[in-house]
């Protein structure tokens, strides 16, 4: 049976916007993220984070930093009562003809690959018009775009929702 699931994008939507962010103390958790997915698993979905880390590529962090950051995030869900079932990240910088890196689906279709999930019913929250863009190519209608200070061309934008904060995708998701 596939599974609905929520997509995460990290990066402005799990914890707030700091540039190739590799280091634990300057991972700040956006208020009413865990609550988010606490309603969010109450609804039955599950939890997968898709983000890129163009860092790596870029040599401004390695795997072991992102592993760290990563193992140390998941935790904190953890003692907030939520199981994050997968995470996917890109390596790769922006220039890279990998087919991950958002706005290219290569992330969810990979996800869908492992956990067969039905991508009818699944939700993506980012924060940049790439991420809703990845999400449609994937077969991913559903989609909701949080304002994290990263320019919104509010008439273009091909998401459902906008929105000011995770904590507002509670009223959307049902």
């Amino acid at each position: 049976m596939a599974i609905k699931t929520i997509f995460l994008d990290r990066d402005g939507v799990i914890n707030k916007e700091v540039n190739y962010l590799h280091k634990i103390e300057d991972l700040e958790f956006i208020d009413g993220v865990f609550d988010a997915c606490v309603y969010f698993q109450s609804l039955g979905y599950q939890i997968i984070i898709i983000t890129n880390q163009a860092g790596i590529a870029r040599g401004y962090f390695n795997k072991e930093d992102y592993y760290a950051l990563t193992s140390w995030m998941l935790k904190q869900f953890q003692l907030n009562g939520i199981k994050v079932l997968d995470i996917f990240y890109c390596p790769h910088g922006p220039n890279s003809s990998c087919n991950c890196r958002k706005p290219k689906p290569g992330m969810f279709l990979e996800a869908d690959k492992i956990h067969r999930i039905n991508l009818k019913d699944s939700w993506m929250i980012g924060d940049k018009e790439t991420d809703i863009q990845a999400a449609h190519k994937a077969g991913i209608e559903k989609t909701i775009l949080v304002k994290s200070g990263h320019p919104i061309d509010i008439n273009n934008s091909k998401s459902m929702f906008i929105i000011d904060s995770i904590k507002e995708a509670i009223k959307i998701v049902t």
